[in-house]
């Protein structure tokens, strides 16, 4: 039949002709869609038993509409992500009942009964003691097993080769690691942030640490990323009084450096405490870096005894996990930069009543978390400058 925009009155049949629901019952469906790219639905049955999401990808921006095209094929490498992260973590995703690769639509775990960790922390929540373990982990799961150390070289190489994301990588590189350093159409801040925001672009010492990292990101493999692993993509809650922790939306996924991913998670928490320290309402969100960072320590170090190439000696991964730190402390700092003059800002700080004082103090955390990465050598050592 070809590629098909599905509707709120054709995802039933679709359910059907896919084979995911097999009862003549009514199917009530409406949409969800609440990211910038894609189309979801939610499909319920009458008495509310069986529920699915039917997530597809546009052949544009979706809040942009034809006039900001973009290949569906992004979902794609999403499909790819869930399918590799569904093997070593399977408790840290959503659960997929299939994908289609011909209308660029995943059917999936109806997870409406979590709550988006953003939300919840912009409401006044805190992050509780198992979130940010759980993406510490996630994150070493998911790098080990597809990287050199968890998978034989020619299946690397195989990996890598269908990972590339070039459409979604010139965004990162661009939207993250380059546009807010020059004068650029995307950039917009608060205007009682110009003065800082032209500061930063007339920082030559900041640029060169950024296009040192923007380097980085376009030549080191290490390993499968989610690729755009932020509070908006954490859904979190209780299902029979357990703790539930998943991760969605990886359509960034592709093969990089594995501090991008744990870059962009720290950012979202440093900036998710500026705005609690603003509202008077800071408890654990100070302590969430450390947490997801020991947490992938510990898990990487536990996985490494099984690693496929033995040359690969003890002293070497204290030396590789030094570099990881590292590099992730750069990436954060990035991140916060980008989300404050950038494009795409975080509603951690563009609701609170008064956001330049939060923001001032993010970006110049920002500033320091690229500039003196290789100086902080802890957690503790980037909470003194928080």
């Amino acid at each position: 039949m070809g590629y098909r925009i599905l509707e709120t009155d054709s995802i039933p049949a679709y359910l059907r002709e896919r084979g995911h629901w097999d009862d003549a019952g009514e199917i009530r469906v409406r949409e969800v869609s609440d990211g910038n790219m894609n189309r979801v639905f939610l499909a319920a049955s009458v008495d509310g038993t069986r529920s699915l999401a039917v997530k597809q990808a546009l052949p544009w921006v979706r809040v942009a509409g034809p006039s900001w095209p973009m290949s569906p094929e992004r979902a794609d490498a999403e499909a790819r992500a869930y399918e590799q992260v569904a093997r070593v973590a399977p408790d840290k995703i959503p659960a997929i009942h299939g994908y289609d690769g011909e209308n660029h639509a995943l059917v999936m775990e109806d997870m409406s009964d979590l709550e988006v960790l953003r939300t919840v922390l912009n409401e006044g929540a805190s992050y509780g003691p198992d979130t940010s373990v759980r993406i510490g982990e996630f994150v070493a799961q998911l790098a080990f097993a597809t990287s050199d150390f968890g998978m034989e070289s020619a299946d690397r190489k195989a990996l890598v080769a269908a990972s590339v994301s070039p459409e979604l990588c010139k965004i990162t590189e661009d939207v993250v690691l380059s546009e807010p350093y020059v004068e650029h159409e995307h950039n917009h801040w608060h205007p009682d942030l110009s003065d800082l925001a032209a500061e930063l672009r007339a920082d030559t010492r900041l640029r060169t640490e950024v296009a040192d990292l923007r380097h980085l990101f376009m030549t080191s493999a290490q390993a499968l990323l989610h690729g755009d692993l932020h509070t908006g993509s954490v859904m979190v809650g209780e299902r029979e009084g357990t703790p539930v922790v998943r991760v969605f939306d990886p359509e960034f996924s592709f093969t990089g450096p594995i501090g991008f991913d744990l870059g962009l998670y720290w950012a979202n928490t440093l900036v998710s405490a500026e705005r609690a320290r603003a509202l008077g309402t800071l408890t654990d969100h100070a302590d969430q870096l450390g947490l997801s960072w020991r947490a992938f320590e510990a898990q990487f170090r536990r996985l490494w005894p099984t690693r496929v190439d033995t040359f690969f000696d003890d002293a070497y991964l204290d030396r590789f996990l030094r570099r990881v730190w590292t590099e992730s402390l750069g990436f954060a700092g990035a991140e916060i930069v980008r989300r404050v003059i950038g494009f795409a800002h975080l509603t951690d700080l563009t609701t609170l009543p008064d956001p330049v004082p939060a923001s001032r103090r993010s970006l110049l955390l920002g500033r320091e978390l690229i500039v003196r990465r290789a100086e902080l050598a802890s957690p503790e050592a980037v909470r003194a400058l928080t």
